[in-house]
């Protein structure tokens, strides 16, 4: 999903999904500034440059470390983050292109 326009609906309908629950949606805002959100969390590495540890997702969120993982790679295959990998922590961080891609598709095709 992650290299497509965003054009396909069956492309937006996998996007939907990963963002039609809650806790993906707020995960996802939390990502939009993660100097706020996450700044009571010691940082592994840059933040802007590859993210969040997904160590501090699961932890603000307060889920399990499974369904974190599950809904970071719900996240992952709708193209919506890029994880990065620092030393044995998997990071996120939103994927600002795709975003667009996927706010110029609705516009065209809503």
């Amino acid at each position: 999903m992650a290299g497509t326009t965003g054009s396909d609906p069956g492309d937006l309908i996998e996007v939907f999904k990963a963002l039609g629950n809650p806790a993906r949606l707020q995960i996802m805002q939390w990502l939009k500034d993660p100097e706020t959100h996450f700044r009571e969390y010691e940082p592994i590495a840059d933040r802007e440059s590859v993210g969040v540890c997904v160590t501090h997702i699961q932890a603000k969120s307060g889920l399990a470390q499974s369904t974190v993982s599950g809904y970071m790679s719900t996240l992952e295959r709708a193209g919506l983050v890029h994880p990065t990998r620092v030393g044995k922590w998997t990071h996120y961080r939103r994927d600002p292109e795709r975003l667009a891609q996927v706010a110029r598709a609705m516009d065209t095709s809503i």
